[in-house]
């Protein structure tokens, strides 16, 4: 019998993230995934500004960069004629608590390419067709069989294996919620003949704008991630090339060829929430656990933070920290399934708005204030919050960021002015602006530190390695 520290089914995003996560920490990681072969289609190709930022400490953040593409402006035609160029959203301009505030488009098979790279870097490879048949728990470990007749004891198991996760249906957690059958959308990847790749595209009738034909550029492929409304006559299993063209020159006038369909799936909103993200040894993430409708972009990125938030407790392994992550994530799954369910209202009811994305979708604003490990507190930085960014200088003059100090496996304490420095975590002094460094000391540049966390000289704030306020003294 083969043995490991933990065992992942499900090699998606969620899953190489917390993969990544335990192999950087030295933790012996196995990510198991049934596919004979890696996803090849965009799905979810929306990151979120957070998701931007847990790149970073991943290391990821440059590949992903230099892969993707920003929003893209939508050029609006109705019955055949240009109308009008909408966003998506607003750009917003980046300050020093928020580095990345604008969302990053890049297809999720691109994303996972990247991860995957990262983990090999680290000396961990995703496991092809190999499935989790079955498994069974015990006070000290959980023992796995594999489709390939390895049997593996693992100290944890995590399921990261999608909606119809057999981990979920092994330990008998209700995945509750709805399906609605009223709406279904073709969706997938093409290439197009006569659209131009500096814009997406909505192709719609005058009488009915909200029910249009969307195309969207993949960067860094000759692709469009297209979504297609289905009626009631359409078969839901006819996902050809030849269906997608002739929604498209129903709406269009003609004069666009489709090609290259690589990817297509009939998409139907079901929006669910595992009634429990944890049995003894056992964890969900991911979509696994909670799934979510297209509207907002919520889905991938809530996955990948599932598993940043959950690698440090394992590596960790203390009751207190286990114990945390379903409290913590589960409430986060749970609002932002209604986020993206009221876009989806919106969308239903012929909403404009239902397109547009607010600063809701960003998932900056996702806290465990009031959590296990965030005990309440006074003021507007609070345990449980996100970390802020913001510019330093060091004894040389060189310009730091405090994400760079928050960068790795660790916790980090900073220490704003006088006082001791701990010895529990990486401690960095932080003096006033205008103040000269010295030795290891780090001076606020422009104040923007200070400002941030609220400090006045002698408090102590702890980070939590996945990037939260831990304590504030």
């Amino acid at each position: 019998m083969n043995t490991t520290t933990v065992l992942i089914a499900g090699a998606g995003p969620t899953g190489l993230t917390l993969a990544i996560e335990l192999a950087r920490r030295d933790i012996p990681v196995r990510l198991v995934e049934k596919a004979d072969t890696y996803f090849a289609g965009s799905r979810g190709d929306g990151l979120q500004p957070r998701t931007l930022e847990v790149f970073e400490d991943l290391g990821v953040l440059d590949a992903v960069l230099a892969a993707g593409a920003p929003p893209f402006p939508m050029r609006v035609y109705l019955d055949g004629e240009f109308t009008t160029v909408r966003w998506m959203a607003e750009r917003v301009e980046p300050t020093p608590a928020v580095p990345y505030p604008n969302g990053w488009f890049l297809g999720q098979s691109q994303t996972e390419g990247i991860l995957r790279d990262r983990l090999a870097e680290l000396g961990v490879r995703v496991e092809l067709s190999t499935a989790l048949t079955g498994f069974s728990q015990d006070e000290d470990g959980v023992t796995a069989e594999l489709s390939t007749g390895e049997t593996v004891r693992a100290a944890y198991l995590v399921g990261a294996d999608g909606g119809k996760s057999v981990v979920r249906k092994s330990l008998g957690i209700p995945f509750e919620g709805t399906t609605d059958e009223s709406i279904r959308m073709l969706l997938g990847d093409v290439q197009a003949e006569g659209l131009d790749r500096t814009s997406g595209y909505w192709f719609a009738a005058k009488d009915e704008p909200m029910s249009g034909v969307m195309f969207t550029p993949l960067a860094g492929t000759p692709h469009f991630q297209f979504g297609a409304p289905l009626g009631d006559g359409d078969l839901d299993t006819e996902t050809s090339l030849a269906v997608l063209q002739a929604h498209l020159d129903r709406v269009s006038g003609g004069g666009i060829r489709l090609h290259d369909l690589v990817w297509s799936t009939v998409w139907r909103p079901n929006i669910r929430l595992a009634a429990s993200f944890r049995r003894g040894r056992v964890f969900l993430a991911g979509d696994a656990a909670h799934a979510h409708p297209p509207t907002g972009g919520q889905g991938l990125n809530t996955g990948v933070q599932d598993a940043y938030n959950l690698g440090w407790k394992l590596a960790d392994g203390s009751p207190e920290l286990l114990d945390s992550y379903e409290p913590e994530r589960r409430t986060v799954a749970a609002r932002v399934l209604g986020i993206s369910t009221a876009l989806l209202d919106k969308y239903a009811e012929g909403d404009e708005e239902a397109h547009r994305r607010g600063p809701e979708t960003q998932q900056l604003d996702i806290s465990y204030r009031g959590g296990p490990l965030s005990p309440s507190g006074a003021g507007a930085l609070r345990a449980g919050d996100r970390a802020p960014d913001a510019p330093l200088v060091d004894a040389n003059g060189k310009q730091v960021r405090l994400f760079e100090l928050f960068r790795g496996p660790h916790a980090t304490e900073l220490r704003f002015g006088g006082g001791p420095l701990g010895a529990e975590h990486p401690a960095h002094r932080v003096l006033p602006a205008g103040s000269t460094a010295s030795g290891a000391d780090l001076v606020d540049a422009g104040g923007h530190a200070f400002a941030a966390y609220q400090a006045e000289p002698g408090r102590r704030v702890v980070i939590r390695p996945d990037g939260y306020v831990w304590s504030i003294g």
